[in-house]
């Protein structure tokens, strides 16, 4: 669809002239732009995106959550003497000081500051990068740990309810609305044979024995901006997800992409594998950061957490096959079924590992 871009855009509290607009980014949800301004102080960049409603059905409980969230990080940021135009996303209001603008055709959108001097990886680089990043997760949830008020909405319900989304995936199997199920018979396979294991993270929730936390729920690597000139982890974007959750949830969708050297799309399933190295400083960048405030029973629970996520997301990437691809964009035929089967292939591999990476966590559980 087309967009009047700068006419939106010149719906938002931006001084200058704008120079140019262009697309930006790899995201499988919103659609994000990035503009450059000519402004009396100099050339500034900024990002703007079109919030996806059928995804995020209600788009103003979203933004309050970004709103509440980091204009607490700026604060903490400021206090602890950091630079909050980089160590968080900031808003730019709209000019009747709301932080998002309706357009003609309804669309929800909204405008950052560009991080200059940072940029993301979709696939990482080096150890350095996983370490760093994982760190900025588990500052990221540290530092909202506090935050006051009422509790954040739920931007999507039952996001990260791995029985609820095997409920999806069996619904979407019966229905075989794209004819896709025969052609997917062991993936489907796959799912329904571990499906005995997907309550364990909500079980020990509804027990009381792992507490609610704030969470990111969207913990991908290449959602954490690295530094060009440190390699340091300064930022965490995306924070559309950022709502109640699990911190087991958060730190396994980190693995499920930081310690596989492959993308997350790989149709080579030879090249897909948990990396143990890249899983090592996954673990010591989040432990390092969350140790100290994470219960002995979620810590207990990490290795698992990784397993399970990356088997719920699988799931997820296959139910919206079978449904015909509506929730995630898609680049070529049978590009979800593809992603989700190099989940399963890091499942299997995890399996295969699983002594392994608990070890790696008792061994940074209370310091390196």
């Amino acid at each position: 669809m087309d967009y009047d871009l700068a006419k939106i855009i010149s719906q938002f509290q931006i001084d200058g002239r704008l120079v140019e607009v262009a697309p930006h980014g790899t995201g499988h949800i919103n659609d994000t732009y990035a503009s450059r301004f000519d402004t009396p102080r100099g050339q500034r960049r900024y990002v703007h995106q079109r919030i996806n409603h059928r995804i995020f059905r209600e788009p103003e409980k979203l933004m309050e959550n970004v709103e509440r969230v980091t204009r607490h990080l700026r604060d903490k940021i400021i206090a602890a003497g950091g630079d909050p135009e980089r160590e968080t996303l900031n808003l730019v209001p709209v000019r009747d000081g709301r932080t998002f603008h309706r357009d003609e055709r309804g669309n929800t959108w909204r405008t950052y500051l560009f991080i200059e001097g940072a940029r993301t990886y979709d696939v990482v680089e080096n150890l350095d990068h996983v370490y760093s990043a994982a760190r900025a997760f588990g500052e990221f949830q540290k530092l909202v740990s506090d935050l006051p008020g009422a509790r954040l909405w739920e931007t999507i319900p039952d996001f990260h309810n791995t029985p609820r989304r095997l409920e999806a995936f069996e619904e979407a199997v019966g229905c075989d609305a794209a004819g896709r199920a025969a052609g997917a018979r062991d993936e489907i396979d796959f799912v329904r044979r571990r499906a005995g294991e997907a309550s364990v993270l909500v079980d020990l929730q509804r027990q009381g024995k792992v507490p609610e936390r704030i969470t990111h729920n969207d913990t991908k690597l290449n959602n954490v901006m690295i530094d060009d000139a440190t390699g340091r982890g300064i930022c965490v974007i995306d924070l559309d997800t950022v709502m109640p959750g699990l911190v087991g949830y958060d730190f396994g969708d980190a693995v499920r992409l930081g310690a596989n050297p492959a993308a997350e799309d790989e149709r080579d399933l030879s090249k897909v594998c948990m990396d143990l190295a890249m899983f090592d400083r996954l673990a010591r960048g989040y432990l390092d950061a969350a140790r100290g405030f994470l219960t002995a029973e979620e810590i207990d629970h990490l290795a698992f957490s990784a397993l399970l996520i990356t088997f719920e997301i699988g799931v997820r990437f296959l139910t919206d096959h079978l449904a015909g691809d509506e929730y995630f964009k898609v680049h070529r035929e049978g590009h979800n079924l593809d992603r989700c089967r190099t989940q399963f292939k890091m499942v299997a591999d995890m399996e295969r590992q699983a002594d392994r990476m608990a070890a790696v966590i008792d061994r940074y559980r209370t310091g390196p």
